[in-house]
């Protein structure tokens, strides 16, 4: 039952996609003052059970942002709808959301009045596999390969690479698309399914289920084939990085430059910490969210590929990703690429 949660609220990190309906903007003060207001009776941070998160549960339960609000809530987003009310409540709005850097540019091309402020998360796809000696994604040729989400992340990063391999997805590859990473990582588990492209939490959910009695007398080891990251930066000539998931600022917020950016110094400040103390954050992620494992946490710490960059730096990487998904699927980012605007900076929001 908690594989099944997990993989319902990771799925959407995964998916890197939110299908998102919305009517008339959300109300959003535009960032006219430069100071940062009196104490504020709540501060509300929110995100989804992934890596982009750990880092908000640090700040509450270390009271990293206690200066500057009486009470600060970390709030789990959980399947689209969720997503949407936080986006859009003018009544209780979260104030910083974690999302998919393509969610983020789809709610604002809808008229979302938000700021991208940071991207943390720089890839977290891997094909797994039972056979170990599998290392690029050309060795995958004429197998099949369980695949989440089609049409979607990361169907459209597996095309996009294959095809700069020279290679077809369609003839060179036996894609078997499935609804949800759950049905993937179920159909590891019980053997009738070789490989699949997951994503952290689920990749290190996955590898430790698969090792633990009984499923292991079912399920042989199952192992990190393929890094995808790392086939990215081999393949389009860029670094071993894909600007995944970060922060968004928006409602009351945008108004206090001041505020994000002490908020930015908070979470880069508690990314450093789980970064270096990746069974610590296990432990503290946890102890806020019964659905994973310290043991899963820790590991997929380890290999999370988590990086603070401000929105204003990741400016150049992040174009170039939504140009390449707008090329596949411009629904992934609302159509069209978002405005200069989309992106927080500092210097032109006093």
């Amino acid at each position: 039952m908690k594989l099944a949660f997990l993989a319902r609220y990771i799925g959407l990190l995964a998916a890197c996609v939110v299908s998102v309906s919305v009517g008339a903007a959300a109300p959003g003060a535009a960032a006219t003052a430069a100071s940062t207001p009196a104490r504020l009776p709540k501060l509300t941070l929110s995100g989804p059970f992934a890596a982009v998160s750990f880092p908000l549960i640090h700040m509450v339960e270390s009271g990293a942002l206690k200066d500057v609000a009486e009470t600060v809530e970390f709030v789990p987003w959980k399947d689209p709808d969720q997503l949407r009310v936080l986006a859009l409540d003018s009544k209780q709005p979260a104030d910083f959301i974690a999302m998919p850097s393509n969610v983020a540019a789809n709610l604002y091309n809808r008229g979302v009045k938000l700021k991208l402020i940071n991207i943390s998360t720089w890839g977290v796809l891997w094909l797994v596999s039972r056979d170990p000696k599998l290392k690029t994604l050309a060795d995958f040729q004429g197998k099949e390969v369980l695949m989440p989400f089609r049409a979607d992340m990361p169907d459209i990063v597996f095309q996009t690479l294959a095809a700069k391999a020279g290679l077809d997805p369609k003839k060179n590859f036996r894609l078997r698309y499935v609804g949800t990473p759950l049905d993937a990582m179920q159909l590891l588990i019980a053997r009738r399914a070789d490989h699949a492209l997951l994503a952290e939490p689920a990749v290190s959910m996955a590898l430790r289920k698969t090792k633990s009695f009984p499923v292991s007398l079912i399920a042989p080891d199952l192992y990190r084939s393929v890094d995808v990251q790392q086939e990215w930066g081999r393949l389009l000539r860029r670094e071993a990085r894909i600007p995944q998931a970060g922060i968004v600022a928006m409602g009351k917020v945008l108004a206090h430059p001041a505020l994000i950016e002490r908020f930015q110094k908070a979470y880069a400040a508690s990314l450093r910490w789980c970064e270096q103390q990746p069974q610590e954050c296990g432990a503290l992620v946890a102890r806020r969210i019964d659905l994973l494992t310290p043991e899963a946490v820790a590991d997929s710490v380890r290999v999370d590929n988590a990086v603070f960059v401000t929105a204003a730096d990741a400016q150049p990487e992040l174009t170039y990703f939504f140009q390449l998904l707008y090329e596949r699927q411009p629904g992934l980012i609302g159509g069209k690429l978002p405005a200069p605007d989309f992106y927080y900076h500092p210097d032109s929001a006093r």
